[in-house]
């Protein structure tokens, strides 16, 4: 019982940092976490590589602050705010020699001349400039509104180059889809009256009243631009080529007829129910984009031809359990809808990539753009009949992308079933793949002089991540880093030095430094733990894994009891989110969980931990393992986790519970549900329990939509087996919750009392979001979990 009240007390840590963790009571439990120490963080180098500056809590103020430390002295010292935050590295946008660079400050444009150091502002308005960038011919492009302004450094003259219009030109209305009745009409009309003929014609030929063009095109005395309407669209993605040839962008329309959600705040200062303003939930419509391009010396608009993709009229394979809208969707032989990334340009202007991924996110290509058509020729295509993603890789941004040269373009891929470096010739259509392995490129970084790629990877163990390089043209990655654990780096600008924020199971992440050479020795730069952590011996969980049903390697983190309870009880942690990686060796983002588990080890349980089939680190099939059944192999996961403790550590397998937050409380109700000869209890916290009233971004990818894929959703969703409920459950959600809302589990419990079903309670957190805040919400949480196992575990 008196490691159970340790525990809370390093939770609300109540207590000064001379105490040592023993003699903790009830009444000190779950104060902030500051009681550990605060563990530097937002690492940032200064332009000249000299000196670190970091934020950092040594003395357990209120608010952290700014330290930092130089390469010639690793001794950490106050920085004076205003005066240190000037000397930070910035991330300027160079010319061709890079001999100027600009960047955006407050919503202006600076020049910064590297030889002479003189900084020059070029805007001083109330409106916001930004994006600045260099054309080949030295002249300096920006963004203002939503147009862009073209500025020539040796005549000082600022020439505006777009003029993007709100609405539509004048007498061109609104173009609604007609019913029937309404399209025949229109057609009669154009049979019936000449005058209707050609004024269509002249609408499709340009050339309307006035002889001014479509655009309205102006005269030759006449200052005028053509005008690029927007419609009732809303313009972004403004990029112009580097020779200021071309100029992309993209109109995207608002979601139409879509519900937003809303959370009732029932405790608020006016003491009124609150409404806060919710998401949408799966399968609502989603805004629509298309790309446009302008180009310049033609004075002409054209659409991005989406028609020139590879498989932009493939159709889904889990279609094939829908005959019917199989037929429908073969019949309207549609293109796929499409988001696009870019254009990337190269150095000197004359190829530009564009990333583009489908909606539903089964496909993402890497496009050379031709820019005087508007079409498309293939540089890459990753498909995958489950979604696509990976680390680099993402249906929601352009990923781990950039030009090596102007000829050589690097991305990541899931090709091969890991997330590795490719390279990809543009003028030969040559691709090569740089690394390769049963391990993953979690990041990567293009060096300076543009021939080395620095990278992350898991290469040495799936929970170890280190530090690499490699060619641009390949051979063996050389490692820099050898700390066992998880190294996060951040590169000095000249890439002579890497600050590492370094981790260990048992040890939160401190700063280190070390040379960026093979064979140097990192060096420690911060102590961030107090002496009440470092008083009680954090449990290094043993690193283990087994086989799964299906034949596939499943890691897992055990904590082992030294006094077992006589029942030898044994509990599983669920992690959250799904696709995260929780079996490291590093500090676990689930610290209070990772301290709860040494707590249930001291009290008798042993404790399981499994990156089940889902998590993140291992490789395509374990990501997708999950598509279109939730709660299938990740679950099966857990009760082989329990069978391998059976049989290794001597658990009791009629003493086993579970608990987990978020996609962990689903897989606990899961659990609960469909492996009740399994599980004798569990700690539902934050559950999904209904996957149709989770968000799109999510759910889609997995399950596709509710309406095209139900059965997904039926096999998926614990408020369908609700009826299957046998023992102890404890569900746990927060009022306020705006991922999960608090409506999920409100239903759930619906169910529950029609059901007529016992042993089952649900415990509210008025004031708490997804994550809880409130110290006496974590300690009233984690009561009543502890409580749970004690008294249907171990009896």
């Amino acid at each position: 019982m008196k490691k159970y009240l340790l525990f809370l007390l390093l939770c609300t840590g109540e207590y000064t940092f001379a105490q040592q963790i023993a003699p903790l009571t009830v009444e000190k439990i779950m104060r902030d976490p500051k009681w550990m120490g605060n563990s530097p963080t937002n690492f940032r180098w200064t332009a000249d590589s000299k000196t670190l500056y970091f934020n950092w809590n040594p003395e357990n103020k209120p608010k952290e602050e700014l330290y930092k430390i130089t390469t010639s002295s690793a001794k950490p010292v106050k920085a004076v705010d205003k005066e240190d935050e000037k000397l930070l590295s910035v991330n300027y946008v160079y010319n061709k020699d890079k001999s100027l660079g600009l960047v955006e400050k407050s919503g202006d444009i600076y020049l910064q001349n590297f030889k002479t150091k003189k900084e020059t502002r070029l805007t001083n308005t109330m409106e916001r400039e930004s994006s600045p960038v260099f054309l080949t011919n030295g002249d300096i492009v920006y963004q203002l509104g939503d147009n862009l302004f073209q500025l020539n450094l040796k005549t000082a003259e600022t020439s505006q180059i777009t003029n993007f219009v709100k609405g539509k030109p004048a007498g061109r209305t609104a173009v609604k889809a007609g019913t029937e009745q309404d399209n025949w009409l229109k057609a009669q009309q154009t049979e019936l009256f000449d005058i209707i003929k050609k004024r269509n014609a002249e609408n499709r030929s340009g050339n309307g009243r006035g002889g001014r063009g479509r655009f309205g095109a102006p005269s030759a005395d006449t200052k005028s631009l053509k005008p690029l309407y927007t419609d009732d669209r809303f313009l972004n993605g403004v990029v112009i080529s580097p020779d200021g040839h071309f100029i992309t962008y993209k109109l995207t329309a608002p979601a139409q007829n879509n519900h937003n959600t809303i959370v009732p705040n029932y405790v608020t200062a006016s003491g009124y129910t609150e409404d806060i303003s919710g998401r949408t939930k799966v399968g609502e419509s989603e805004s629509i984009s298309q790309g446009f391009i302008y180009d310049t010396q033609k004075d002409s608009v054209y659409t991005i031809q989406t028609a020139t993709i590879p498989g932009i009229k493939d159709i889904p394979d889990f279609y094939k359990d829908y005959p019917k809208a199989l037929d429908t969707l073969k019949k309207k032989n549609a293109d796929r809808p499409v988001n696009f990334f870019g254009p990337l340009w190269n150095e000197n202007g004359s190829t530009g990539i564009m990333v583009a991924t489908s909606t539903d996110n089964k496909d993402r290509w890497i496009l050379k753009l031709e820019a005087s058509t508007g079409k498309f020729s293939l540089v890459d295509r990753q498909h995958d009949e489950a979604w696509i993603g990976g680390p680099g890789i993402s249906g929601f941004f352009q990923g781990s992308t950039g030009w090596i040269s102007n000829n050589l373009f690097y991305y990541q891929s899931e090709a091969s079933g890991y997330s590795h470096l490719y390279v990809a010739d543009i003028s030969t259509g040559d691709k090569k793949q740089l690394t390769s392995g049963k391990w993953e490129v979690q990041s990567v970084q293009l060096s300076k002089d543009n021939k080395t790629l620095y990278f992350k990877a898991n290469k040495e163990h799936p929970g170890i991540t280190n530090f690499y390089k490699i060619g641009v043209n390949g051979g063996e990655p050389v490692q820099i880093t050898t700390m066992k654990g998880l190294n996060d780096i951040t590169l000095s600008p000249d890439e002579k030095y890497l600050a590492i924020n370094y981790s260990y199971m048992n040890k939160p992440g401190e700063l280190y430094m070390q040379p960026n050479k093979v064979g140097a020795k990192a060096v420690k730069i911060t102590a961030s733990a107090t002496a009440a952590f470092n008083s009680y011996k954090w449990r290094e969980p043993d690193m283990v894994s087994f086989k799964n049903r299906y034949g596939a390697d499943v890691y897992a983190r055990v904590y082992k009891s030294d006094n077992p309870h006589p029942n030898h009880p044994a509990v599983v942690f669920v992690h959250g989110a799904g696709y995260l990686q929780n079996v490291h060796f590093g500090w676990s983002t689930y610290f209070r969980e990772y301290m709860f588990n040494n707590l249930l080890a001291d009290n008798g349980y042993t404790v399981i931990d499994i990156d089940y089939t889902g998590s993140s680190g291992y490789g395509r099939d374990h990501r997708t393992g999950i598509y279109r059944h939730m709660g299938g192999k990740d679950l099966t996961d857990q009760v082989d986790g329990v069978k391998f403790l059976v049989e290794k550590y001597g658990v009791n397998p009629k003493h086993v519970g579970l608990y987990g937050g978020s996609y962990g409380g689903f897989i606990t109700l899961m659990a609960m549900f469909n492996e009740s000869d399994v599980f004798a209890s569990g700690a539902a916290l934050r559950s999904v329990t209904d996957w149709a009233h989770y968000n799109h971004g999510y759910t889609s990818n997995i399950l596709n939509e509710p309406f095209s894929d139900p059965i997904a959703y039926k096999q998926s969703s614990p408020i369908y087996f609700a009826d299957k409920l046998k023992g102890n459950l404890l569900m746990a959600h927060g009022m306020v919750d705006v991922n999960v809302h608090f409506q999920d589990i409100v239903r759930l419990t619906q169910r529950f009392i029609e059901l007529g079903k016992n042993n089952w309670e649900l415990a509210v957190y008025p004031v708490e979001d997804h994550g809880f805040i409130e110290p006496s919400s974590w300690t009233d949480e984690y009561k009543r979990i502890f409580k749970l196992y004690e008294n249907t575990l171990k009896k």
